[in-house]
């Protein structure tokens, strides 16, 4: 290879994939170093390191002589972790993947301009700024019969106002954040619908399949890969969820996921404390479990034969 093959390369690789590498690094790898060092430091609100020392973690746990692993959870850390667990179940499957698909399959059943339509307005919470969507949300959910919700309840079926907030947390913060996951599932979904061969339709329908069937056979096996990349993604982002829970629900235990936690404890105006080595260690848990959980669905979902190299060489 000549001197200015080599350089060309060179540039290219600089001027293509520098800036990336650049945002990579600086906005992805030195946050996760920071972090990792403020975890194991005694860092408070004057933001100084006196010690090294592991105590953050033993903020989250305690030794338990029952305990085969030799030791248990500590309350707080044990709800957050279940709670998040809960959370992100229940948004990726009904909302994300499932409300996703269902949004996708009936706007493409549409005709063109009212499926569009239709698609926009579902597109209205994403783009929405996040205030003013919570804002709507708490006027919605509002406890007295001035919320959207009671109103339709007492005026409308003569039931009793309900407290969403105080009495189903967990069914709010979901169904809100369910609302705008679903729309980017409804978009890529909506694309690779439209990228299936017509052909395929038609062959379907001569050989007498009904709409189930064409769905059945023709459609969803064409979304394995768009439904495996929306469940790896939207995984990993409502991990670290907790803008639209705190503009509803503050900081209310009873929606106090991993990422509300470590936010609470630090930067939260008004209730944080300043505990940035606490709530690094909480981050750093979090970034482990993102980790784990990427790979696991990584290898469920067969992400690897997705991005293998095509066996024919097209030129």
């Amino acid at each position: 290879m000549s001197a200015s093959s080599s350089y060309r390369q060179a540039t290219n690789f600089a001027v293509f994939l520098g800036p990336a590498l650049v945002f990579l690094l600086a906005l992805l790898v030195a946050p996760i170093i920071v972090d990792l060092v403020v975890a194991f430091t005694d860092m408070a609100q004057t933001v100084t390191i006196n010690e090294f020392t592991t105590k953050q973690f033993g903020k989250l746990v305690h030794a338990s002589d029952d305990s085969w692993l030799g030791f248990e959870l500590r309350g707080t850390f044990y709800r957050a972790l279940s709670l998040t667990a809960v959370f992100v179940f229940l948004t990726l499957t009904i909302f994300n993947v499932t409300f996703g698909l269902i949004l996708a399959l009936t706007t493409t059943a549409l005709p063109d301009r009212l499926g569009a339509f239709f698609r926009a307005v579902w597109l209205l919470p994403r783009m929405a700024p996040s205030v003013v969507y919570a804002l709507l949300w708490i006027w919605v959910v509002d406890p007295t019969e001035r919320g959207l919700l009671n109103q339709l309840l007492v005026h409308g079926f003569g039931m009793a106002p309900v407290n969403m907030a105080l009495n189903h947390p967990m069914a709010l913060i979901v169904i809100s954040n369910g609302f705008i996951g679903a729309s980017m599932g409804m978009l890529i979904l909506t694309s690779s619908i439209r990228s299936i061969p017509q052909h395929l339709f038609h062959a379907a329908r001569a050989d007498g399949a009904g709409s189930l069937s064409v769905i059945r056979h023709v459609v969803l096996p064409a979304l394995r890969w768009p439904l495996s990349y929306i469940t790896v993604f939207q995984t990993l982002a409502l991990l670290v969820s907790f803008e639209y829970i705190f503009l509803l629900m503050g900081s209310s235990r009873s929606t106090m996921t991993m990422a509300m936690l470590a936010y609470t404890k630090t930067l939260a105006p008004g209730i944080g404390s300043g505990q940035y080595a606490y709530g690094a260690a909480i981050t750093l848990i979090l970034i482990v479990i993102g980790m784990v959980s990427a790979l696991l669905l990584y290898r469920l979902t067969n992400m690897k034969a997705l991005l293998a190299k095509p066996r024919i060489e097209v030129h």
